[in-house]
């Protein structure tokens, strides 16, 4: 019961602390990464929440990218989130008439859950986003038709 309403009280947390931002995709620059100019043209780059997708110079990086782009691009987005990365980026969840952007790359195979900051989503996407995932790599979607796809933050290292 006590684990219980401590997932109660962060979830109340999230929501408490969450601010949006609605507006319109202008730009895509990787499979994680968007523009968006609100009503007041102010530009924001936004990097999606829960996921890391291939760079664009690693396998997959590019259809990724062209993944998210189909996704989004030209359409209006709400974004909500609590927290900026160390480059100046909005981390948050992108949604698109109640689609959650960030768990349709995974379902498609075209990212990865980025399990590093998964506590800083809801248990509940926590989930989802896992079970997308797995789901993805068992039927061999996107990145996963690769035996063994590197990892974004592996590749990053070398």
């Amino acid at each position: 019961m006590r684990n219980l309403l401590l997932i109660f009280v962060l979830f109340l947390s999230n929501i408490v602390n969450a601010k949006t931002i609605e507006g319109l995709v202008v730009g895509v620059a990787d499979g994680d990464t968007i523009t968006v100019l609100d009503q007041q043209k102010n530009t924001y780059k936004i990097r999606l929440q829960g996921i890391d997708a291939p760079e664009k110079k690693q396998a997959f990086g590019e259809k990724s990218k062209q993944s998210l782009h189909d996704l989004v691009h030209g359409k209006q987005v709400r974004i909500e989130y609590d927290k900026e990365d160390k480059y100046g980026r909005i981390v948050g969840k992108i949604t698109l008439d109640d689609l959650d952007i960030c768990l349709q790359q995974l379902g498609l195979g075209m990212a990865w859950h980025y399990k590093k900051y998964q506590n800083e989503q809801s248990v509940a996407d926590r989930v989802v986003y896992n079970d997308a995932e797995l789901k993805s790599k068992s039927l061999k979607l996107g990145l996963w038709a690769d035996e063994t796809p590197m990892p974004p933050w592996e590749f990053r290292k070398k």
